[in-house]
């Protein structure tokens, strides 16, 4: 039988096999190219891989769902390679998360662990300007009463923050934490009037420290904010 996508009798961990390494080798072509470079046509693209025009969907499909490849139609349509932002991957983890009903509190545990580096590491950013911007986030946490306010908040302190950190897999989790955060299943961690005060002083603790330029005060905050926020998740679970 060929290793084309001709038999019908092939069994399905074979079939899955065949396009798993598809997508592992279309990833890897997309990757060797800048983005937005087209790598080809679909028959072009089957020809190469030496498989099916099938399974060049299939893989695509998911590369697409990926953030890695985006379809286009018309004339000079064709594969063109992307790269997924980690705003993107952030809401896919945090969705898949939630498919699987895991334990919030566990990916919690481990996110906010690696945020505490991230506060301490941005505490020992020189960049003058960045703190500036940092300052003049803080100005605006008296205006963040609502969830979604807040959640705008600390997506825009993160953006800062990794201008000042160059730590990507860090920023990632950092980001499917914010989800967490408004997501969370029993309730949200800030929630009622007690926790946006709540909420309102990490923030301006944290920020006072990073602006400063005081590394241990500034993990110190971040870990009492850690261990509040799962001393409150224990008690919901």
């Amino acid at each position: 039988m060929s290793a084309r996508d001709s038999g019908n009798g092939r069994k399905q961990g074979t079939r899955e096999g065949v396009v798993t390494a598809a997508v592992t080798r279309l990833r890897d072509m997309i990757v060797a190219q800048p983005p937005e470079t087209q790598i080809g046509s679909l028959p072009n693209l089957a020809k190469e891989l030496g498989v099916g025009i099938v399974t060049v969907q299939q893989a695509a499909r998911v590369l697409e769902h990926e953030g890695f490849l985006r379809v286009r139609r018309g004339p000079g349509g064709g594969y063109y390679g992307t790269r997924p932002d980690a705003e993107g991957l952030s809401r896919a983890i945090s969705g898949f998360l939630a498919m699987r009903h895991s334990a919030h509190p566990e990916a919690i545990d481990i996110i906010t662990l690696l945020d505490c580096e991230l506060m301490a590491a941005a505490a020992s950013a020189t960049d003058r300007a960045l703190k500036q911007q940092l300052g003049a986030l803080a100005e605006t946490i008296d205006q963040r009463n609502t969830a979604r306010e807040r959640g705008a908040f600390d997506q825009g302190m993160l953006d800062i923050l990794y201008l000042m950190v160059d730590r990507p897999l860090m920023e990632l989790l950092s980001r499917v934490a914010v989800h967490h955060y408004a997501d969370y299943p029993r309730g949200p961690v800030y929630g009622g009037a007690e926790g946006r005060q709540r909420w309102k002083r990490e923030r301006r603790a944290i920020i006072s420290a990073i602006i400063d330029g005081d590394v241990e005060r500034a993990r110190f905050e971040a870990q009492r904010r850690r261990s509040e926020i799962m001393r409150r998740l224990d008690v919901k679970a």
